[in-house]
């Protein structure tokens, strides 16, 4: 399960994964995110706030999130990734080489950090 805010006065959703992540996480988080996109153009910013990255409950789960990851990335100006996990550094690295977002990872205690840097101008 995700839950999640999209500020639509500031262009940023925020998302906090709290269990296994599902197909169905990622179809209702396009259902938010796409009617905003496809007003405004776009993102300013997407907050991962996720302490400890709890994995993908079964193989739709993991095909959902990579489907949402691609239909939704070049309408991202950056992502910030605010976990302990390993997988923030991995996703730092090698997403640069994937997404059009610009993206950077965060230690959980820097979530305002994170906030910020997601809302500052190119």
């Amino acid at each position: 399960m995700i839950t999640y805010i999209l500020n639509e006065e500031k262009g940023v959703l925020k998302v906090h994964p709290e269990d296994s992540l599902q197909k169905e996480d990622f179809e209702q988080l396009a259902r938010t995110v796409d009617p905003f996109i496809e007003k405004t153009g776009g993102l300013r910013g997407l907050i991962i706030d996720a302490p400890s990255f709890p994995g993908w409950k079964n193989f739709a789960g993991l095909v959902g999130h990579i489907r949402f990851v691609r239909n939704h990335h070049e309408h991202i100006r950056r992502v910030a990734l605010v976990t302990d996990s390993r997988l923030g550094d991995a996703a730092e690295r090698i997403g640069a080489h994937f997404v059009s977002a610009e993206i950077r990872h965060f230690p959980p205690d820097q979530l305002e950090t994170a906030e910020q840097w997601v809302l500052l101008s190119d």
